[in-house]
């Protein structure tokens, strides 16, 4: 019989106020970062992520089970969300965008997968004090999340997916979620159109 080795862990003494954020992700969640400061989370392992102005977002929360991470970042009318989907999800947006007949216009709707990273929003009941080095830190713009991950939950299982590739029936429907965002992402910039002042020559 082999012996069971437990996956090695960050030491729990560090002076680095970034390392409390970055052993709660990879620690308490088993997600991956990036090395370095500010603390990163590796996308297109455990998740990929959507990336939406903040109004078009919430108006799709509603496709959402209720433990979907989301998190919140930016101020003002440059607050965005970022919507925690499958891994892989992100290499089927263009085409899902095509088939919902909203590839051609040009959407303020992104998606973050294989080899990319997001900024690390604080762990719930962090004080952002002295967690400077976290991205978007201060009392203005810092990320957080709307609805956190929560420890000893496989996200996965929560995470929104293309019905016929992975989904067991009880994961939220990517389509009916990118077809929402589209909506809200085109009615938010009709009305910052509306909203510029006419030019004359």
């Amino acid at each position: 019989m082999v012996p069971t080795v437990p996956l090695s862990r960050h030491p729990l003494d560090s002076s680095d106020p970034s390392d409390l954020v970055r052993r709660w992700y990879e620690n308490e969640l088993g997600w991956a970062t990036v090395p370095g400061s500010p603390v990163r989370l590796a996308t297109g392992l455990r998740f990929d992520v959507l990336d939406v102005p903040a109004e078009a977002g919430f108006a799709a929360l509603r496709h959402l089970g209720p433990a979907s991470p989301v998190a919140l970042y930016g101020a003002g009318t440059r607050m965005r969300l970022r919507l925690l989907v499958a891994a892989g999800s992100a290499e089927e947006l263009p085409g899902l965008l095509d088939w919902l007949e909203w590839g051609t216009l040009a959407l303020d709707l992104t998606a973050i997968g294989a080899d990319g990273s997001i900024g690390a929003p604080l762990p719930p009941g962090v004080p952002e004090g002295p967690l400077s080095a976290v991205e978007g830190a201060g009392p203005q713009g810092a990320a957080v999340w709307l609805r956190p991950p929560e420890p000893g939950c496989e996200v996965e299982s929560s995470l929104p997916t293309l019905s016929a590739v992975g989904g067991d029936g009880g994961a939220p429907d990517l389509v009916r979620l990118v077809d929402t965002m589209a909506t809200q992402c085109h009615r938010v910039r009709l009305r910052r159109a509306c909203a510029q002042p006419l030019a004359y020559s």
